[in-house]
């Protein structure tokens, strides 16, 4: 968690606290009162609604009774199955769940100091990558002396209600939360990146061995406090939330409550067999209806592993919502699952380390083409490159981590504006050294689908090299803030691209402003192969214009170097050529082992030709060539 929480509206629990115990009275919120505006706004509340505060519900309320379980759980009468099963996932890891229930044993009832309670209680949650501190009072929504939303099995613990409330707050009111999907709650608790995982559509059902490497991948995410929900799509036509033959409901959200490896056999025996069972446990968020297949509650396959190892698995055969399954079952009813990971960020982690950059940014709309920042996707040509960009650097090949959040909307609900944008973002390789705005397509590296979740995700295996990143809303003219995040094993100096061109200031009428912009892509051509007399080279590239230079990454000990260069350069005197050389990287200093000479001929925009690779001294290489692509403009906004 971040240093510094920021107070939600500016209510600062401990101010508030030591008022209300300074005065001896009970809080009361200003900011969420109790009125039906609370709980509904387009329909009436179920019955005539009592806001009581636990002392009025039962003698001895405590936040815990025998500490904190996913079992606790119970939805209740309003259709948040999502954040629920979102709770269900928390409540399974003590170092995220006193994150977001800070000071947890100093908000608790005691007893012996029944004049300390103020009826004030805090909740954390991390939006927009900041940690809002929620605070709320303890009057809770019930019917005839009963809540109506989430509630514990226990009738004197209060911790689900409460947090549900302060959920509630943070989204305007209880209808607020009526359908959404785990991944934002799930974000919300842990400040970590979800990763969807499409179960049906990529056929995990029929793929042994793909089936397998989900499974590992699933148990260390479970291993590193990741947490997971999953759900049945429904299909057309289907009924939302109804229940199958085998028990499990469609179009509901559950939560992941452990995955585990576990022996058949008894004592010793069980140590020596290779035979294992997959298992992951689930939780329904309404307390009730289970899975009824294999490894169900009571079922005789839980006759193949010992006692003692069911004692571990917390087996209960109650129908109190928590279900095991064997993964093969899972894999061929659910269709759809979200891991929203921790990513790891600490430098002292014997685990992988991930350096974070983050970059909010904002699509507004506006008739200037070069102002517009609201383009839509790709699809629309004309406006796309209007879109936000942001440029970043990979040192060396690397794997990347993208999440696109776009702001909660759920808040403007009341307002009927409530809806999820449709978003998602390209990644495009550009010149090595961009610093302007791209303004013609270049080489698409990589993107995500549009969907009109709150987040996408993305996993990319990068090459050494400059990547632009384009988030965008599929439609045009559509206006947001969002907040892009990346994360790779090297700093990648994630920026964002705010000028068209460069800027001109007080010596360009001494030293001259550019009036020509050229880019320049360098490959290398069939049968390129450097001269024998470099035995052995570490080759790299090089495109140098009027004092500004690129360079490639050193091939090591490689005769026939694979070269992918790109340069951007602004010109302010068109007839001088550029050059691209061709060195071999040395301990002392580097050996020159070719060049070529673009000549002012050669830049016209769009041309393109095989050039030999000549020395200082005019000699040709012979075979060898390489393969350069020039483009240029006057118009500096042209690339």
């Amino acid at each position: 968690m971040p240093q510094r929480v920021q107070h939600y509206k500016g209510q600062n629990y401990r101010a508030l606290k030591g008022a209300c115990r300074r005065d001896k009275i009970l809080f009361e919120d200003p900011l969420f009162p109790i009125s039906n505006d609370s709980i509904y706004y387009t329909r009436s509340p179920p019955g005539n609604v009592e806001w009581k505060r636990p002392s009025e519900l039962c003698t001895d309320p405590q936040l815990f009774v025998d500490g904190i379980s996913s079992r606790d759980l119970n939805q209740g009468s309003l259709g948040n199955c999502w954040f629920v099963a979102a709770c269900s996932c928390l409540a399974t890891e003590p170092s995220l769940w006193k994150k977001v229930i800070p000071d947890h044993k100093e908000q608790e009832w005691d007893p012996r100091k029944p004049d300390s309670y103020a009826g004030i209680f805090h909740f954390r949650f991390c939006r927009f990558g900041s940690w809002l501190d929620v605070v709320i009072d303890d009057r809770l929504p019930t019917v005839n002396g009963r809540l109506i939303f989430c509630h514990s099995d226990n009738s004197r613990e209060f911790w689900c209600s409460l947090l549900e409330k302060a959920y509630v707050k943070l989204n305007g009111c209880y209808e607020a939360l009526e359908g959404g999907n785990t991944a934002d709650a799930l974000v919300d608790f842990t400040g970590g990146i979800s990763e969807p995982v499409a179960l049906a559509e990529e056929n995990y059902s029929a793929d042994l061995e793909k089936r397998k490497k989900l499974y590992q991948n699933l148990l260390k995410a479970h291993c590193r406090r990741s947490l997971i929900s999953c759900s049945i799509r429904p299909e057309s036509g289907d009924q939302l939330e109804a229940q199958m033959g085998c028990g499990l409901v469609k179009g509901h959200a559950y939560g992941v409550t452990d995955v585990r490896k576990v022996r058949i056999g008894e004592g010793l025996l069980s140590y020596f067999k290779k035979e294992k069972l997959y298992m992951i446990r689930m939780r329904n968020p309404w307390g009730s209806t289970e899975w009824k297949g294999p490894w169900s509650d009571g079922s005789e396959e839980w006759n193949k592993i010992s006692k003692m190892e069911r004692e571990k698995m917390g087996v209960t055969v109650q129908d109190d919502g928590e279900f095991w399954m064997n993964f093969e079952d899972f894999s061929a009813y659910f269709t759809d699952m979200v891991i929203c990971r921790q990513i790891n960020t600490s430098l002292l982690s014997f685990h992988k380390t991930w350096l974070e950059a983050t970059r909010s940014g904002e699509w507004a709309v506006c008739t200037h083409p070069l102002q517009n920042r609201s383009g839509g996707c790709i699809n629309n040509r004309d406006t796309f490159l209007q879109n936000p960009q942001f440029v970043f650097s990979i040192p060396r090949d690397d794997s990347a981590l993208l999440s696109l959040q776009q702001e909660d909307r759920r808040l403007y609900r009341k307002e009927g504006s409530g809806q999820n944008l449709s978003i998602g973002f390209e990644i495009f390789r550009v010149e090595m050294n961009r610093e302007y705005r791209m303004h013609a397509l270049q080489q698409k590296v990589t993107g995500t689908t549009y969907i009109n979740s709150r987040s996408v995700f993305l996993r990319a295996e990068l090459k050494q090299g400059r990547y632009v990143a384009i988030p965008s809303t599929f439609e045009p003219a559509q206006s947001g803030k969002f907040l892009l995040r990346l994360f790779t094993e090297r700093a990648a100096k994630l920026r964002e691209l705010t000028l068209d061109q460069p800027k001109p200031s007080f010596w360009s009428c001494c030293v001259g402003y550019p009036k020509r912009v050229t880019s320049v892509h360098v490959h290398s051509a069939a049968g390129l192969q450097l001269p024998e007399s470099s035995s052995n080279p570490d080759p790299y590239v090089e495109i140098s214009s009027e004092g500004t230079k690129v360079k490639s990454k050193v091939h090591k000990s490689n005769c026939n170097p694979d070269f992918d260069l790109k340069g951007l350069f602004y010109r302010k005197n068109e007839k001088k050529p550029i050059k691209v050389q061709v060195w071999s990287s040395g301990f002392l200093r580097d050996v020159f082992l070719g060049q070529v000479t673009i000549a002012a001929g050669l830049n016209e925009s769009g041309s393109s030709c095989v050039l030999q690779l000549l020395d200082k001294s005019g000699r040709q290489y012979k075979p060898g060539s390489l393969l350069i692509e020039v483009s240029s403009s006057d118009d500096l906004t042209a690339l």
